[in-house]
């Protein structure tokens, strides 16, 4: 649930700019120098903005949730529990952030970094929900030291994928108020700026179904979430192809930004199975090796 309050966030904050209702709240923390609530005199746009405010307040209370049930086993699975205090501590942030955003008139960069913090909540959530999923102690990779290169330098295109991508829609028309500044860049120039990395990542993400398909049936998570990745990648390039051609309309941007969040956690996923722990078999082809092992 944790996980999926995170990325509805992203989506609901996405929609607060996209409709231009980043200011329907002109102030921080109340919504208007005398009142805490959206008032009816201010319109969608308050409503928009109290909304997703009221959002954050259930996203930290889930993770509080999250955080209690881990509490008992922060000894046996120490990493679990430091995965929940992050979220618990980031959605905290993330409401400072979001009021510093507000007080500083929507500055694009401070609202690109409001998103890159989301995005990374919604990987560290992903990546609780693996390890949850598998026994605690020592992890010994299992796919050759080539795949394991290839993956990570996959995460890292993604990550620069993302970058420019922010800096594209910070110089953009989507400000989330018409008197908001934007941040001077060429926007044209970044689309494309922003398409090289993106391309980049399917070619490798199309070599790691490679890697994938050959030991599908000795590492099947892997290459199912080699397959995610693709998939999302699939849908996330032609929706972004979509929206460049046609005028950067606010659903497809919405679309978009929600897309770049799974994305990630979907990479985060790949990469957490790539490992897995010392008490299960490891397949033939990748024996135990030393330096792969880690607590």
């Amino acid at each position: 649930m944790s996980f999926l309050a995170e990325v509805l966030i992203i989506g609901t904050g996405g929609a607060v700019r996209l409709t231009g209702s980043g200011l329907g709240c002109p102030t921080w923390p109340k919504c208007t120098a005398d009142s805490i609530v959206s008032t009816p005199d201010m319109g969608i746009h308050g409503l928009i903005e109290f909304g997703n405010r009221t959002l954050t307040g259930l996203v930290g209370i889930l993770a509080i949730i999250v955080l209690v049930f881990v509490l008992k086993m922060r000894r046996e699975r120490r990493g679990l529990f430091v995965l929940a205090l992050i979220v618990v501590l980031g959605v905290v942030a993330q409401a400072l952030v979001g009021g510093v955003t507000v007080l500083t008139g929507l500055n694009p960069f401070i609202v690109g970094f409001h998103y890159v913090a989301s995005v990374i909540l919604v990987a560290v959530c992903a990546a609780f929900l693996v390890l949850m999923r598998t026994p605690g102690g020592p992890r010994v990779r299992i796919v050759t030291r080539a795949h394991a290169a290839w993956a990570h330098a996959a995460t890292a295109v993604l990550a620069l994928t993302i970058f420019f991508g922010i800096l594209t829609t910070g110089a953009g028309p989507h400000s989330g108020d018409e008197d908001a500044i934007r941040s001077g860049f060429n926007a044209e120039v970044l689309e494309h700026v922003h398409a090289w990395p993106s391309y980049a990542l399917f070619a490798l993400t199309l070599v790691l179904l490679g890697f994938g398909y050959r030991r599908r049936h000795d590492v099947p998570r892997v290459f199912g979430w080699t397959l995610a990745v693709l998939g999302v990648e699939i849908v996330q390039i032609s929706v972004g192809l979509f929206q460049a051609r046609n005028g950067l309309p606010p659903l497809a941007v919405g679309v978009h930004m929600v897309l770049a969040a799974l994305l990630a956690a979907a990479m985060t996923a790949l990469i957490l199975n790539l490992k897995q722990p010392v008490t299960q078999a490891a397949p033939p082809e990748a024996p135990l090796d030393a330096q792969a092992i880690h607590s």
